[in-house]
């Protein structure tokens, strides 16, 4: 079994988007553990803000399987097949590490949004302070210690049974 931390968000329909997120994922994995869900302003365009939360699971599944499952779900649930980087979303699934995988193709691995974005670092400090980044060789916390965030990242509550 493979730890991963799948980066989840949504500014369209946040609540039900977000559940179902959560829900879909369990069908990849076991053991899911779910960071504190944040909201946030969008970064880098102007639209609604976000939820979004970091999970941790574990799986069975090769990385381009999961991959693509992860891409099945957000089609599922109504994300555009061309959509784009900067644009409102109603599922965003994102695969943060994945075991010790190191991938400059796609998915990147580690993802670079640890290091560019509070609203993935944060969740990754709840779920795993001391876990080393594979191709960085520090851990979450240190690169937290080390990084300075403009953006407010506002706790919601959890509104479903995990």
């Amino acid at each position: 079994m493979i730890t991963a931390y799948i980066g989840i968000g949504s500014n369209i329909d946040r609540r039900k988007h977000i559940q179902v997120a959560v829900q879909e994922l369990s069908q990849l994995g076991r053991d899911i553990r779910l960071s504190t869900i944040f909201e946030c302003e969008a970064v880098g365009f102007d639209s609604n803000s976000f939820y979004n939360l970091v999970v941790e699971m574990k799986t069975s599944l090769e990385l381009a399987d999961f991959a693509r499952q992860l891409r099945a779900i957000e089609l599922k649930w109504g994300r555009s097949a061309n959509a784009g980087k900067l644009e409102p979303r109603t599922i965003d699934l994102d695969i943060i590490l994945f075991g010790e995988e190191v991938s400059q193709a796609q998915p990147e691995l580690p993802r670079s949004d640890i290091f560019k974005y509070a609203f993935v670092l944060q969740p990754m400090l709840e779920l795993c302070p001391y876990l080393i980044v594979p191709s960085d060789g520090r851990s979450i916390e240190q690169i937290w210690q080390q990084s300075r965030f403009e953006t407010e990242l506002v706790p919601v509550p959890v509104w479903f049974n995990q």
